[in-house]
């Protein structure tokens, strides 16, 4: 379901030899890919991002057993950022997260299923090495 974004539509971030550039155009986004893509790296650098940006929020396998769905549900103008979310989101946060116009969110998984997303709302990781850096930027799937 496409919905404009709500935070940012321009992600932009450096960690050492690491750029992170991300356009988004709708207000989920979701990330999927082969294991070793950087996904679980590009989670680390937004993680690190969200201390200079209140706005974002992230969430991971290691919040399984914390009120992260109770956080969301209470916050409006956010950006969640959640990795591995095939473990974190079951079918009820799938749909709310479908529905939710207050906030914005960058899912990483293998399974886009009950977003309610389109094919051109799914992504894969692509990196580039260039000068000696190697930039994260998104793909379409199709």
């Amino acid at each position: 379901m496409k919905i404009k974004p709500v935070i940012s539509d321009h992600i932009q971030t450096t960690h050492t030899s690491f750029e992170v550039d991300l356009h988004i155009e709708n207000n989920v986004t979701f990330i999927c890919g082969e294991s070793g893509t950087g996904k679980s790296a590009l989670f680390s650098f937004l993680e690190e991002y969200s201390a200079e940006d209140k706005r974002i929020r992230c969430f991971n396998f290691l919040d399984h057993n914390k009120a992260y769905k109770s956080s969301i549900k209470r916050s409006k103008g956010k950006l969640f950022v959640i990795d591995n979310a095939d473990v974190l989101l079951d079918d009820n946060m799938r749909n709310y997260i479908a529905f939710d116009g207050l906030n914005q969110y960058i899912i990483i998984g293998r399974n886009p299923t009950g977003l309610l997303l389109e094919m051109d709302e799914i992504f894969e990781l692509d990196s580039k090495k260039t000068d000696g850096k190697t930039i994260f930027t998104l793909k379409k799937t199709f």
